[in-house]
């Protein structure tokens, strides 16, 4: 349910991928990613469960993640390791593999040296555009939008396919210039994140809940700042959490937990809590609904998609009125609106991106 005054946009269906060619034969695919374990974020839980999905669909997968090479940290997030000059040992990687497709996860050293390298073999390629690096840039060094996402163009626009996670990052990206811009949405892990009856976080009622990066870009402060009745939990880590500690000590705080973990935390929360306005999709929201937890956000990308019209919670930029809102709305229909996200939908609807770029590649081979 969205209140307040915007213009509304409705979530979409359930994604359904066009149907892939009966006996197709299995591709040979190269992901490649900056983000992985010990890391967790929406990111790597994206790619772990997609490429499991893929493996049980018949496909032959290999990952290239930072753990093969020399590091260094990053700045300001320091559990994110940086690869220095993976091109020539990316080189023999791919040339062992020989992939069909080579997938770039993420736009950092490892990026941008399988992009290049895929060029130069004339692999085909896509990429994908899970953060909104341009504006986390902007709120952590103030560096201009249109500098950062004039490189981003350059960086995926040299795929045959920039796969977004809502519809509205593919239209954000396609009016800044972005080219061949595909929907590949998220699932959640059902016989993981479901009800646990019984279970209940410490604290007098009501419980509000978050989950996620404790960081500048996630906006947590517009919720801990909020005068709201009962009791606030936070779960998880980041650059923000000491000072986030110090500055709110009646909120109840857990660190890095489990999925099984986090399914109980869920399902003990009255309102799951979500007040970034950067985030392209948020795993969250999904898994706190699968458990039956509502959900409360700010009207943008996200919530916009996960939520819309839906009545499983409440989106509106008074986030204290959608968080008392959305204590009226019953655990089962959010629990409801999460069964329309699989991630068997969505490796599927993965897998046809990246079989399009390869019937691609081979017609302007032919065409050649």
């Amino acid at each position: 349910m969205i209140t307040g005054d915007f213009p509304t946009r409705l979530a979409p269906a359930a994604d359904t991928p066009a149907p892939m060619a009966i006996g197709a034969p299995p591709l040979r695919i190269l992901i490649v990613t900056d983000a992985w374990e010990p890391q967790v974020n929406g990111v790597v839980r994206t790619l772990k469960t997609t490429i499991g999905h893929l493996r049980d669909l018949g496909q032959e997968v290999e990952v290239v993640e930072p753990g093969a090479f020399r590091t260094v940290p990053c700045p300001t997030y320091p559990e994110i390791r940086l690869s220095l000059w993976p091109r020539s040992l990316l080189l023999q990687r791919i040339t062992r593999f020989m992939p069909d497709v080579v997938h770039v996860a993420t736009e950092g050293p490892l990026g941008h040296a399988a992009r290049a390298i895929a060029r130069r073999l004339d692999i085909p390629l896509t990429t994908a555009y899970h953060t909104r690096f341009p504006e986390y840039v902007q709120a952590r060094f103030r560096i201009p939008l249109s500098w950062t996402y004039a490189y981003l163009r350059r960086f995926h626009n040299a795929g045959r396919a920039v796969l977004a996670p809502t519809q509205v990052v593919k239209r954000d990206l396609e009016a800044r210039g972005f080219r061949q811009v595909r929907l590949w949405s998220r699932g959640v892990d059902h016989r993981v994140f479901y009800p646990r009856d019984g279970q209940r976080l410490e604290g007098t009622p009501p419980i509000f809940l978050y989950v996620g990066r404790v960081a500048v870009e996630k906006n947590i402060d517009a919720f801990l700042q909020l005068d709201l009745p009962g009791t606030k939990w936070v779960v998880g880590e980041g650059p923000e959490l000491p000072r986030i500690r110090k500055q709110y000590p009646g909120v109840r705080f857990l660190g890095v937990l489990s999925q099984d973990e986090l399914a109980r935390v869920y399902s003990g929360a009255d309102v799951f809590v979500f007040p970034s306005k950067t985030d392209t999709f948020g795993l969250v929201l999904i898994e706190a609904l699968a458990c039956g937890c509502p959900v409360a956000a700010y009207p943008v990308t996200g919530p916009l998609d996960v939520i819309g019209d839906s009545p499983a919670g409440v989106l509106d930029h008074d986030l204290k009125a959608a968080c008392l809102r959305a204590l009226q709305i019953p655990r089962s229909v959010a629990l409801a609106h999460a069964r329309k996200f699989t991630w068997d939908a969505a490796s599927r609807q993965f897998l046809d991106h990246l079989r399009h770029a390869v019937r691609q590649g081979a017609a302007n081979g032919a065409v050649r």
